[in-house]
């Protein structure tokens, strides 16, 4: 294809990334961890107001690790998601979630960008224990609007699912419903 330079490598020091949609150096920059400079500077032939889908350029510094370290689970950022929600979400604290993610900025977070949790991560299962059954939260349930709908208590509720923040209730949230005898 014209106008997109073949990456034969990337020199030491750098990791080639492809070119996605809305990618701009400054977001790649704040993504990566580095500065446009710093990307401008591994890539002198580029055209940084030309950046064409499925081109290939060399990212300054150590790509993101695709893996998490021993006593972190993977997570995927989606819309809305910030560290203060997510420690709610996933019973844990900024502080910790700051830890896993040293070069991470928290007020920048980008919807697909992958981060470290820490301890377990794991959402109520969606195969609840006995006596339960899995729910996916939609728009506008409560706690208190669950227990009325599926003849139960709030109390009942919160017990079967320890970890889950009746307050800060996410759509597609996956929680166990107590079913009655």
């Amino acid at each position: 294809m014209p106008g997109i330079p073949p990456t034969p490598g990337c020199p030491a020091g750098t990791t080639p990334y492809t070119i996605r949609s809305g990618d701009t150096f400054f977001l790649l920059a704040q993504r990566f961890n580095t500065t446009v400079e710093a990307i401008q500077r591994a890539n002198p032939g580029v055209d940084p107001n030309n950046l064409q889908i499925g081109q290939v350029i060399c990212m300054p510094g150590t790509p993101p690790t695709p893996g998490c370290p021993a006593g972190t689970t993977p997570y995927t950022i989606r819309s809305g998601d910030t560290f203060f929600l997510l420690a709610q979400r996933f019973n844990t604290t900024v502080e910790a979630i700051q830890r896993a993610n040293p070069g991470v900025n928290p007020n920048n977070l980008q919807i697909g960008q992958v981060i470290c949790m820490p301890g377990d991560t794991t959402p109520p299962p969606s195969g609840c224990p006995t006596g339960t059954t899995s729910y996916t939260i939609r728009s506008g349930d409560t706690f208190f609007l669950l227990a009325q709908r599926f003849n139960t208590t709030v109390e009942a509720i919160q017990r079967a699912n320890p970890g889950v923040n009746p307050n800060n209730l996410q759509i597609g949230q996956r929680i166990c419903i107590p079913t009655a005898n």
